[in-house]
């Protein structure tokens, strides 16, 4: 598998709502795209660590964290963040720096082009990978052609029934090509510590992906199957499998739970009928990144293959559409866009 397949694998992946109805240019500017970070939780406001809300343009994340540290004088495993950020975009979100028994720098004082430090409040551990809640978006689509009748039909539905919760391209590296890393490391090429996690992300990415195209294809992504396990909404907890009844159904409807695919691991999928046959073909079609995963020691874990958009809304701003959603850590604008934009207008974007 090459990274032209990997990238392929992703944007081949079916649309559950149609071909999308609109083109439009994203991303002329950095505030076409705007993030902001829900942690769901407050600095404690006591403790060695100082919690900074930090605000950036045109700025990856790791690039600021290390200038954070540097400005701090600590080392650069001192600063913590919960998630990646977009680059090409204007981002809040949230750093934590470890100052044991020192008193904090002047934040006002420091000077990065495109960043500013907003608040700053002690907290009483660092900010670990996922430790968040998910993140705000405000986009602006500019340019826009094609039926605004049926462009609001569309978002209508994807606010209504949601949009399937695929990994981006991202995901895959630079290229499309961690996925194909993955099966080298699995057949023996040595990498470091922080590659191998990345390249196990990529391995589990692209088999629920394709997972997730054979439920879309099925049109059952979102109603759940024989043998469904259901993830349960906010939080990484599952249960099943359970067939859907009408209580499951209800709870459906609510967004309560969603039907999930695997994160794969160690062991057979502990789905059943139905739903085990399609994620034990998929994994037998792919056996190299299977076992490997399961040989890597990770547990099985599911992820719902649904994402909530009820708090979608849009306006249009002349030639151009806004956009306001929110997605919970993990997730992916592009999983939104790419269901009313052309693939041709969707950049990448950074996970959650």
């Amino acid at each position: 598998m090459s990274g032209s397949e990997t990238q392929n694998a992703v944007q081949a992946l079916s649309r559950a709502h149609g071909a999308p109805p609109l083109r439009g240019r994203l991303r002329t500017q950095p505030e076409d795209f705007i993030v902001e970070e829900a942690l769901g939780y407050a600095a404690d406001g006591a403790g060695e660590h100082v919690l900074l809300t930090v605000q950036k343009r045109e700025a990856n994340t790791a690039w600021v964290a290390q200038q954070l540290a540097r400005f701090a004088g600590v080392d650069a495993r001192s600063v913590g963040y919960a998630g990646r950020k977009d680059r090409h975009a204007l981002t809040t979100q949230s750093f934590s720096v470890h100052l044991p028994g020192r008193s904090d720098p002047d934040w006002g004082a420091l000077q990065l082009p495109g960043v500013r430090v907003l608040a700053a409040q002690r907290h009483g551990r660092k900010l670990k990978r996922g430790a968040l809640d998910g993140n705000r978006f405000v986009l602006r689509i500019r340019a826009v052609t094609g039926e605004r009748a049926a462009a609001e039909q569309r978002l209508a539905r994807m606010r209504d029934v949601g949009v399937p919760n695929a990994f981006g391209a991202q995901r895959f590296g630079r290229g499309g090509d961690n996925a194909d890393a993955a099966r080298r490391m699995f057949a023996g090429r040595r990498v470091a510590r922080a590659e191998r996690e990345m390249l196990l992300s990529a391995a589990r990415a692209y088999l629920f992906n394709l997972v997730l195209d054979q439920r879309v294809r099925d049109s059952n992504w979102n109603l759940g199957m024989p043998g469904e396990l259901w993830a349960l909404a906010g939080s990484r907890a599952w249960f099943g499998p359970q067939n859907p009844d009408s209580a499951l159904l209800l709870r459906l409807a609510d967004f309560d739970i969603a039907p999930s695919g695997p994160l794969w691991g160690a062991g057979p999928s502990p789905a059943g009928d139905a739903c085990a046959r399609i994620e034990d073909a998929i994994a037998d079609a792919h056996a190299d990144l299977a076992q490997g995963l399961a040989q890597a020691g990770l547990e099985h874990a599911r992820r719902a293959l649904r994402l909530d958009l009820r708090g979608l809304i849009w306006q249009w701003l002349d030639a151009d559409l806004e956009l306001r959603f929110a997605l919970p850590a993990g997730a992916y604008a592009t999983a939104v866009l790419r269901e009313l934009l052309d693939d041709a207008d969707t950049p990448d974007d950074a996970e959650n």
